[in-house]
């Protein structure tokens, strides 16, 4: 009778191996991220560059990662290989690491700023090749009852990494007394060992027969116009809340420098300013997706929409450093929230060959609307303040929560066929 028991209960589905793996190296990969960026805002400026130009540098070079996911989600589509882009990504984010700080090391101050922009592009290419294929390879090996949560196990475990980095970014600051230097060699370690993680324990997912060519090799999948189509109607209008919200989008940079600018906030703290937004991220991330395995996840991209704007009118009205860093806890909130959301939706409507060219458009679309939301911002802060600039991602915020509404009720009454 226990035997019988034992067998009829159900047990849960244990997430995979490699999307622990994914998580882990991707989480030391973002401490490396973290403990360089959120400083480099602050350095920048005490070097005497405005905030347009920090706005601009970083959101051009967020948007050149935007696209390259694109590219890298075809390719991966193409091969049916995910691990070998993601390994070149790694690669690539690995060695960017030593030119930055090769940057303070032996140039001048005017010469710094390009080698730290050539660097981000570096970085942010190897970022944009690795991400795509990796969303795509955790879509692949999730077991379909518990996709959310291996979302949000992995955009937890990568943002883990940015809090761990941030906070190693203030103890740098102390022990090393504000040297730039020698906290941009340490960032160096962390990105070798997520690339001997990535290569040794991260397994590509089983392909179908269907998807065999032969006996041993995968079958290519060029893209077609008519792959387009192909992705749904639901995709695509995804695709527009995801425009409009990306357009409200502010960058950690300028997150940090508006605590240091504003309210004072000490050179040598300012990083408590990303472990904050990593922190709530983090937190945020994991439960979110699981709690999404059982409602409709429209409702939780709802929700996160909406802490976009409580955050914007905490950053805009911010009477003192505390409320502009609960402001800062709350935005982590809507990206552990929406991101998680995003993903997870995708790979529900769309067919699995073509994940990686869904998750790179879904990238390219966040691309064109950060890039503006970058450009403009920095144009609205410059010319009238940062709280001006959080109050019109506010605005666009509450937009995209109209159109979202819009969206699911046409799915909802079965107007437009999911998948």
């Amino acid at each position: 009778m226990v035997n019988k028991k034992m067998q009829t209960k159900k047990l849960k589905t244990p997430i995979p191996l490699s999307i622990w793996a994914i998580g882990l190296a991707s989480c030391l990969l973002n401490i490396s991220s973290a403990l360089v960026f959120s400083l480099s805002g602050i350095y920048l400026y005490g070097q005497g560059i405005g905030i347009q130009w920090i706005s601009t540098l970083e959101h051009i070079v967020d948007g050149i990662a935007y696209v390259m996911k694109v590219f890298s989600g075809v390719i991966s589509d193409y091969f049916r290989r995910r691990k070998m882009i993601m390994v070149i990504g790694f690669g690539m984010a690995m060695f960017s690491r030593p030119i930055l700080a090769f940057s303070v090391t032996f140039f001048a101050v005017s010469m710094a700023y390009t080698i730290i922009f050539v660097s981000r592009v570096l970085e942010r290419i190897g970022n944009g090749m690795q991400s795509t294929p990796r969303d795509a390879l955790v879509a692949d090996l999730s077991p379909e009852d518990i996709k959310g949560e291996c979302f949000g196990l992995r955009t937890t475990m990568t943002t883990a990494g940015s809090f761990i980095g941030a906070g190693l970014g203030i103890l740098a600051m102390y022990w090393t007394a504000n040297n730039y230097e020698q906290i941009f060699w340490m960032a160096c370690i962390p990105p070798i060992l997520a690339f001997v993680i990535l290569a040794v324990l991260v397994k590509d997912s089983k392909l179908k027969p269907e998807e065999m060519e032969g006996t041993s090799k995968p079958k290519r999948h060029p893209l077609h116009l008519n792959d387009m189509k192909r992705l749904g109607k639901p995709f695509w209008l995804l695709m527009i809340v995801v425009t409009v919200f990306m357009l409200a989008r502010v960058s950690e940079s300028i997150l940090s420098l508006h605590a240091h600018k504003t309210f004072s906030l000490p050179e040598q703290w300012v990083p408590m300013v990303v472990l904050i937004y990593n922190a709530t991220n983090s937190l945020t991330a994991y439960p979110i997706g699981r709690f999404s395995d059982r409602i409709p996840r429209h409702y939780l991209l709802g929700v996160g929409c909406l802490c976009l704007v409580i955050a914007d009118l905490l950053l805009a009205l911010a009477p003192n450093l505390t409320i502009a860093l609960i402001g800062v806890g709350v935005w982590g909130i809507q990206v552990g929230i929406t991101q998680s959301m995003f993903l997870a939706l995708i790979a529900d409507y769309v067919p699995s060959d073509l994940r990686g060219t869904s998750f790179g458009l879904f990238y390219l679309f966040s691309a064109g609307s950060i890039m503006l939301a970058g450009i403009f911002g920095g144009m609205i802060a410059d010319r009238f303040s940062i709280s001006v600039m959080y109050i019109a991602s506010g605005c666009i915020a509450s937009l995209s929560i109209g159109i979202l509404v819009v969206t699911y009720n046409l799915i909802k009454k079965k107007k437009i066929q999911t998948l």
